[in-house]
């Protein structure tokens, strides 16, 4: 327990005191519960001082209590990392993507359909989009801020006709070849993020501009950023108009079928518009001008093309990065199209770069799997907003909790973090019954001996018995 008060002393100024004892008694019950991260579940575990009385009830009611509190995340988040996280001499990134918890019943706030990536299609629950700051040399994400999506009236109504049009398009005509009669050009040079706009997802652009201006507002008066990596859901034109309103640098990756096109180099034909595009690439035919690098690995050889090119739904060049890659005996081929906003970036760096969005992955996977973001049951928004929060919290914090074991073994992991918590747990209400306290060195050994128990990466080997 000692630990966890002394990592949390770096929020102590943004809570009460009470709240910041109430805080560190959940955490030690999320470290030492097994089953499913609840209100009632760490109720069970947390220790006697996470309530006025060591009933399961009172327990319950100050957790509760704790639940429904409004808390200071953002600011909570930040000062772990600038805190306990942050080393100066490392280079960052953004990174950003949404999660989906799968929630039961019809009372929860934000309850809706979403989009589920595991189970490809969409899905009844709660989401949520979160920024991570990733050390590039570590190659380990931070999450520093989450916000639960909420669509508005608005938005349902317009998946709603979304739905139908799509509907009616099955049994309908096939439509003309070609575009349709008195369509204009559209204005690209300025996208107009509102409610009422037609362009699709610029609703979900709103909400993500609005949550990435508030965390670089407090970012930016330590760590310098230049680049936010997100995936190929945002690989268009609103998005990187977006992200470059903020001063940042996309990396994303386009669609596999996007037409892209070279600056035209022809010579001016003395009338009419300048020819901006060239003749169209094609992927799989791109040919020693813009190859990088090549590298076979058995029947798999990958070849690597840069270069600037233009695509008609962005208003600016891009830099494309395309990864070919073809089975040597089937000739079979495949590719995926990475791109970056910054024209000077080398082709090795936003590979890297977009390899490194997938660390939010094992974020997610972490807060889901023993922080209780797939567990929580509440319902109000508030708690609804704390339960997530904090399992994002603790991603965090349990990174921290892990490093000095890490020093003596370095795999070890979350599942030897919490069987350690259980053990302490156990050995320390077991000593409770004692009529006389061991001394310290038996009792360090005793702890030690029992907290090992379940781990499955031991930090020491078990003792043998005689």
């Amino acid at each position: 327990m000692a630990d966890i008060v002394a990592l949390l002393q770096s929020i102590a100024p943004l809570l009460s005191k009470t709240t910041l004892r109430q805080l560190s008694h959940v955490i030690f019950g999320m470290l030492v519960t097994t089953g499913r991260v609840t209100m009632l579940g760490l109720s069970r575990w947390t220790d006697k001082g996470g309530s006025y009385g060591c009933a399961v009830r009172n327990h319950y009611r100050t957790i509760q209590r704790f639940y429904h509190t409004v808390l200071p995340w953002a600011e909570m988040m930040w000062a772990l990392f600038v805190k306990w996280i942050w080393k100066p001499v490392d280079e960052y990134i953004l990174a950003g993507d949404e999660v989906v918890a799968s929630k039961a019943g019809k009372e929860t706030y934000g309850l809706d359909r979403f989009f589920s990536s595991l189970e490809q299609r969409p899905i009844p629950g709660l989401s949520f989009f979160t920024f991570s700051l990733v050390n590039v040399r570590e190659r380990q994400s931070y999450p520093v801020q989450t916000t639960q999506v909420v669509k508005s009236a608005e938005e349902k109504a317009a998946s709603k006709a979304k739905a139908q049009a799509k509907k009616a398009r099955k049994t309908a005509e096939k439509k003309k070849p070609g575009r349709p009669k008195g369509s204009k050009d559209r204005n690209k040079r300025g996208v107009v993020l509102n409610n009422g706009c037609a362009v699709r997802n610029h609703n979900e652009l709103l909400r993500i501009q609005k949550a990435l201006r508030a965390l670089l507002e407090t970012i930016r008066t330590i760590l310098s950023l230049k680049y936010i990596v997100l995936d190929g859901h945002f690989g268009n034109y609103p998005s990187a108009w977006m992200v470059r309103q903020e001063s940042l640098h996309l990396i994303s990756k386009l669609r596999s079928d996007a037409a892209l096109y070279p600056a035209f180099e022809g010579e001016y034909r003395g009338f009419g518009r300048r020819t901006k595009y060239g003749e169209k690439i094609a992927v799989h035919q791109m040919g020693d001008k813009y190859l990088k690098e090549t590298s076979i690995e058995g029947n798999l050889r990958t070849d690597i093309y840069q270069g600037t090119f233009y695509n008609k739904e962005f208003d600016f060049a891009l830099n494309v990065v395309i990864l070919l890659k073809t089975n040597l005996v089937t000739q079979a081929q495949a590719h995926v199209i990475l791109f970056s906003t910054d024209l000077d970036l080398a082709y090795d760096t936003i590979i890297e770069f977009y390899s490194l969005r997938f660390q939010i992955e094992f974020n997610f996977r972490d807060a889901k799997q023993y922080w209780g973001l797939e567990d929580f049951m509440n319902v109000k928004e508030t708690a609804v907003t704390n339960a997530a929060c904090l399992s994002f919290f603790m991603v965090n914090l349990s990174f921290l909790l892990r490093q000095p074991f890490r020093q003596s073994n370095p795999d070890y992991s979350i599942v030897d973090l919490k069987a350690h918590y259980h053990g302490c747990r156990y050995a320390s209400e077991t000593i409770k019954m004692l009529p006389q306290k061991p001394d310290a060195i038996l009792l360090a050994d005793i702890f030690e001996q029992i907290a090992r128990l379940g781990m499955i990466h031991p930090v020491f080997e078990p003792a043998t018995n005689a």
